[in-house]
């Protein structure tokens, strides 16, 4: 007996936003990038979001993000779909990464609210607006209030239901309930936080853009799995048995693409954990710390 009937999931079930892989010179590795992508359809993800806050993109530049793109579409094929985070607080910088993207082939793009600027809801309408109409690719908006300084609103989710590319939402805005009015609405949702995944499958999202799934990819899917199954007490348990690696990835204050870096470096995805300033790669302690979290949900050996 299922819970419900299997939500459509556009661009798939489990997408993680993908660390991007640096040389000790600060360049993009693009042989380590290709493995970490390799690393994620090999277990459990049938997505991969480039670009994003975890692949370090607001330090990237545009070539970059075009090579970041070509590298990972070579390396997993038709294996996943391929969603590139398109979006800046420059509408002129996001509509250029959002060409490149369509050009190199993206499956989707994942375009985040203006951070920083705070624009007002008709200034966010107009940012993505632009970007729909410039480029035939199904979009999933990317709603994260924390980290973009403003709150989509009701209506302008409303207004966006009215535009046939725009397909799905990551929703990191904290409240699962959420999930509810954007079914209503059309949209296919997606959990934009490991922590509340669960929760938001309950209330009808059809899948997660995660950060742990660098390193509980299957274990992940095995949740969304028994989840829809009607499996539910299995579900539970996946999820409590993951709340260990859950705080050491992202429940500390030096977290991300940092924390993920460690973890792909303790599982031999990595050599190495470099990333870019301002990010601080972790320290011997934080490092240790990290072991500790992912050992006790299971995750290393």
């Amino acid at each position: 007996m299922t819970v419900s009937a299997e939500p459509v999931a556009p661009f798939g079930r489990v997408l993680t936003a993908m660390a991007t892989a640096f040389t000790a010179d600060g360049d993009v590795d693009e042989e380590a990038t290709a493995r970490i992508a390799r690393h994620l359809v090999d277990h459990g993800h049938d997505g991969i979001v480039v670009s994003g806050t975890t692949g370090e993109a607001a330090t990237t530049t545009t070539a970059e993000d075009g090579r970041i793109l070509r590298v990972v579409k070579d390396a997993v094929g038709d294996r996943a779909t391929i969603v590139a985070g398109v979006g800046t607080n420059d509408t002129r910088h996001t509509l250029e990464l959002a060409r490149q993207a369509a050009e190199h082939g993206a499956d989707g793009l994942l375009l985040v609210t203006p951070y920083y600027n705070k624009p007002s809801q008709g200034g966010v309408l107009h940012h993505f607006r632009s970007v729909v109409d410039a480029v035939d690719v199904p979009v999933m908006i990317y709603d994260i209030p924390g980290r973009a300084g403003t709150k989509l609103a009701p209506s302008t989710f409303e207004e966006m239901a009215q535009w046939p590319s725009v397909v799905a939402v990551k929703d990191a805005a904290g409240d699962p309930t959420q999930a509810i009015l954007l079914r209503e609405l059309g949209y296919a949702v997606y959990s934009g936080d490991d922590s509340l995944t669960l929760g938001f499958l309950a209330y009808g999202a059809c899948g997660v853009v995660s950060v742990l799934g660098h390193v509980a990819g299957d274990e992940i899917r095995a949740m969304i799995t028994a989840f829809f199954s009607g499996d539910v007490e299995a579900a539970r348990t996946i999820n409590a048995r993951l709340q260990p690696a859950l705080h050491a990835v992202m429940g500390v204050p030096n977290y991300g693409a940092t924390t993920v870096k460690g973890a792909l470096e303790l599982l031999g995805v990595l050599q190495n954990r470099f990333v870019r300033s301002p990010l601080l790669a972790l320290d011997d302690g934080e490092y240790d710390a990290l072991r500790t979290g992912l050992m006790a949900s299971g995750l290393l050996r």
